[in-house]
């Protein structure tokens, strides 16, 4: 037998014998690698994930109160909130497109933005109403606030309807110029932000001040509580209602302010947006969640203008409801979130998100396994005793005494090969079994060998 053919026969011996342990090895080694790399996948994503900008309107306003407490809540829950200014909500949804701009959240009312114009927006519910309050001073509207009913035209007024760029400044037009309530071309209109606009319009110096803003605002609690201040009732507020979906009809009772006076002196009609929790499509919906958590926490008291629980709510008014918020809704917080740390739970998470289809996919592999083991280390017997029938046929089939010897040496190397087999000690007795079957081989040879070598009539 040549060298090459003996090194390539050692070759297939090695292999047989190690082939199994060495997939196993492989498979877990790979298995080991995998979690490795997941569980840095998530801790490098949860990482920049901690601090995240969320845009803040200016002094005054309600929105300035409210992101301030988003801010203090969301540290107690692991999670740094950077507040960039903004003049308002057009301003803050221009922020929110613009991925370059490093906003990722803001309290945006309806009308301001749709689902066609922000793709990449979504809502995580509603807040709470911000109507739009239209306040004068007394020798203009009276007692009884009259102001809009009587001046069609608000001509020749000076006129607050905050910055460009506000929600004031974008509804106020938008709302009350449709409806003739202001004229462009005589109004004198100036960009004052709301606490600025309440103090002027108590000094006299603008006569009208229009704010869309939340019943708790400072400059609105300002107005509401001023002397020589007069709230106007919206007219023709059921069309309003009617024509923009996303306004609400409010009625702000009589004496609500100050029941002894009374003040206000009649139920005075307003039209009223809700303001949404918007954020990006791309951010990490861990944040979603705690957002979501913190807006129960901060909007979901009894108020003015609503009932307890009633906010947040799964209302879509001008955006699509984020995924997160929609099984939010349904089923609360999912558990490590809950009862972790925030980077904790990010970082145990993203693993086992990946790992539970893994699994499953898995699960009738690992159920395999066993069986597939069995098949490897009964093939390696199965090879020998394929060997073992081949030599037999062979010695059945020839006469030669010389054959005879060859086969007999092929036998002898196939039991050393036998004896020195590795295997489990389950597949032994298949082993040994091997060995007795080589031995009757080498017997039934020789007896051949002995009945061929006696004499003819003994």
């Amino acid at each position: 037998m040549s060298a090459d053919s003996n090194f390539r026969r050692g070759i297939s011996k090695y292999w047989s014998a190690t082939w199994s342990r060495r997939l196993i090895e492989y498979v877990g080694f790979a298995a080991f690698l995998g979690l490795v790399l997941w569980a840095g996948r998530a801790l490098l994503r949860s990482g920049p994930q901690r601090t995240v900008a969320m845009a803040i309107y200016p002094e005054g306003s309600l929105n300035a109160e409210l992101v301030k407490r988003y801010q203090q809540v969301l540290l107690r829950k692991g999670i740094e909130l950077k507040l960039v200014p903004s003049t308002g909500a057009a301003e803050s949804a221009a922020l929110l497109r613009d991925a370059d701009s490093g906003v990722r959240i803001a309290l945006i009312p309806g009308g301001i933005t749709s689902a066609e114009e922000s793709p990449q927006l979504v809502s995580l519910g509603t807040l709470f109403y911000q109507p739009l309050w239209v306040f004068s001073r007394h020798r203009l509207g009276g007692a009884e606030g009259h102001l809009l009913q009587r001046h069609k035209l608000l001509r020749s007024l000076r006129i607050s309807i905050g910055p460009e760029g506000s929600t004031t400044h974008a509804l106020s037009l938008k709302l009350l110029g449709r409806a003739g309530v202001i004229d462009l071309k005589t109004a004198t209109l100036i960009p004052y932000a709301p606490s600025e606009s309440a103090e002027k319009l108590i000094h006299g110096d603008i006569d009208v001040a229009i704010l869309f803003d939340g019943w708790e605002s400072p400059a609105v609690q300002r107005l509401l509580n001023a002397k020589d201040i007069t709230l106007e009732s919206v007219p023709r507020a059921d069309a309003f209602d009617a024509l923009y979906p996303f306004l609400d009809k409010l009625v702000l009772p009589a004496g609500v302010i100050d029941m002894r006076v009374p003040k206000p002196p009649a139920d005075v009609t307003l039209i009223a947006t809700k303001s949404n929790l918007v954020v990006r499509r791309d951010l990490h919906d861990a944040i979603q969640y705690m957002l979501l958590e913190t807006a129960v926490e901060i909007h979901s008291t009894a108020g003015i203008f609503r009932t307890a629980e009633q906010f947040p709510a799964p209302e879509i008014v001008d955006l699509p409801l984020s995924p997160v918020a929609r099984e939010f809704y349904k089923t609360g917080t999912p558990y490590l979130l809950r009862h972790l740390p925030f980077w904790l739970a990010v970082l145990l998470g993203e693993p086992i998100v990946w790992l539970i289809p893994v699994l499953v996919i898995m699960f009738p592999v690992f159920r395999l396994g066993p069986t597939l083991y069995n098949w490897f280390e009964q093939r390696r017997i199965y090879r020998l005793y394929s060997e073992l029938k081949r030599l037999e046929d062979e010695m059945l089939l020839t006469d030669a005494n010389g054959n005879r010897i060859e086969i007999t040496e092929r036998l002898n190397r196939l039991r050393d090969r036998a004896s020195r087999l590795s295997v489990p000690t389950g597949f032994k007795p298949l082993v040994y079994s091997l060995r007795l079957h080589i031995d009757m081989v080498r017997k039934e040879i020789q007896e051949m060998e002995r009945s061929q070598s006696a004499p003819a009539g003994s």
